[in-house]
């Protein structure tokens, strides 16, 4: 049975204010014992922390992040061997990358040469014990010549596993059932985040009023949000059903912007409803 745990990004600030071992304590008295850590800063000390954490808390790493090129996570270009060393540290084997190079994503060129690269560190990560996935937003689901990117960086990528999230595959225009049976067998890890309409801001009466189409538009569009699980639109049920028929062993709790709540308590009510579908023996 797969495992529901938290993705850390949404505790990062958290974290820098008590250190990575306090807030993983708190994760397991709110009944989560795994993470996936990313954007945390992979310090010698934050890593102590989190090893403390394992080996005090009982703490899993189902996967730990990084990148190509620069961002939020270690570069794997540069910083190979200190990434496989965190990995094994924490006693994980699996580790994802969040997003190529927008760089990259502007050219079919890029595309390719993106996957050239992760092809060849996917191999040698296998060669280390370790997994690699690349986790999709909705501009994955762009097309060129008929094919979405998603597919040409399965094609081109093939050892490199996926990382479903499925607020943005429905952000994407893709259905998640339907993209998670699709990608069934390669779909390790899954990002649970609801996809919430939320109110129209009143601001765009105005634009409309002033006769600002545009100014209008951005409004109308700007009402989807990152929604706590079970307080937006998408149907949980089928979707963590599909997830486990589909191979997953993560499903993992994240929701990019809070909107003023604690992330704790938005973790908290994600929690609550999936325990009142039936899942609390996934956690």
């Amino acid at each position: 049975m797969p495992t529901i745990g938290v993705q850390m990004m949404m505790l990062k600030t958290e974290v820098e204010k008590t250190g990575p071992y306090e807030v993983l304590r708190r994760l397991t008295e709110s009944g989560f014992s795994a993470v996936e850590v990313s954007q945390i800063p992979m310090t010698a000390e934050n890593v102590a922390e989190m090893r403390r954490a394992r080996d005090e808390l009982g703490i899993d790493y189902g996967a730990l992040s990084a990148g190509i090129g620069a961002g939020p996570n270690d570069c794997l270009a540069e910083k190979f061997d200190k990434i496989v060393a965190d990995t094994h540290a924490l006693g994980a084997s699996r580790l994802r990358i969040g997003m190529m190079p927008l760089s990259a994503m502007a050219t079919p060129e890029g595309v390719l040469e993106f996957c050239r690269q992760t092809e060849e560190i996917s191999t040698r990560l296998a060669d280390e014990g370790i997994t690699l996935y690349y986790h999709n937003h909705h501009v994955e689901f762009a097309k060129r010549g008929g094919t979405t990117i998603l597919d040409v960086i399965r094609a081109e990528a093939p050892t490199m596993r996926l990382e479903i999230d499925v607020h943005w595959v429905q952000r994407g225009g893709k259905d998640p059932v339907r993209t998670l049976q699709k990608y069934s067998g390669l779909v390790d890890l899954v990002h649970l985040k609801d996809y919430r309409v939320g109110e129209l801001d009143p601001a765009a009466l105005e634009y409309m009023r002033a006769g600002d189409r545009a100014g209008f538009m951005r409004e109308f569009g700007a009402v989807i949000e990152f929604g706590e699980v079970g307080e937006g639109n998408l149907e949980w049920a089928e979707i963590v059903d599909q997830s486990v028929a589909s191979g997953a062993e993560y499903l993992l709790i994240e929701q990019d912007i809070l909107y003023g709540r604690d992330p704790f308590e938005c973790l908290r009510i994600s929690r609550d409803h999936l325990v009142s579908l039936g899942y609390e023996k996934l956690f």
